[in-house]
């Protein structure tokens, strides 16, 4: 994920406007051929068969804004957050919207609540400037182990955070 702005909605980053979202299982379909339209992760990598993919998406729009990919753990009671990508089109200077990474988040702390696991979800950072992102903007916690970027969102930062965005 790219750090943005938090934004606790989807934002045009041109002109400010604030736009409905709403959220999906993606098809494998769907995931076909990311790469080689832009996206840096294989989103139909066999790491990833375990996982619930998610698309977001603009509300009443099939174009992709970012996806993100979980596993639920009922052994930890939480859901591994494995994969985030905001879309190439929302990406560096000329991104077309913000807060794509939060709703990315919220979308994994959402399905977290709807089993019963209060929000909790865990996940790896890339580096410790993410690290930091995380903590500052969504609440997680660094926890360190097994992988010395390994974090957490907890029961408040969840509930933070999916009140944050709104979730279709």
């Amino acid at each position: 994920i790219e750090i943005d702005k938090f934004t606790p909605c989807l934002r045009d980053a041109k002109t400010g406007e604030i736009i409905e979202t709403a959220h999906s299982l993606a098809t494998a379909e769907e995931l076909k051929g990311l790469k080689k339209r832009g996206w840096k992760f294989n989103w139909s990598a066999p790491s990833l068969r375990s996982s619930k993919i998610y698309k977001l998406l603009k509300k009443g729009d099939t174009e992709i804004q970012g996806l993100v990919a979980i596993e639920e753990d009922g052994r930890n009671s939480a859901f591994h957050l494995s994969l985030a990508e905001s879309a190439p089109h929302n990406l560096g200077t000329g991104k077309q919207y913000e807060g794509v990474g939060g709703h990315l988040f919220a979308i994994a702390v959402q399905k977290s609540i709807d089993a019963g696991y209060g929000g909790f979800i865990y996940f790896e950072a890339k580096n410790m400037e993410l690290v930091k992102h995380y903590e500052e903007k969504f609440g997680a916690a660094l926890v360190g182990m097994p992988h010395q970027y390994s974090m957490v969102i907890a029961e408040e930062a969840a509930a933070r955070l999916v009140k944050a965005y709104t979730l279709n």
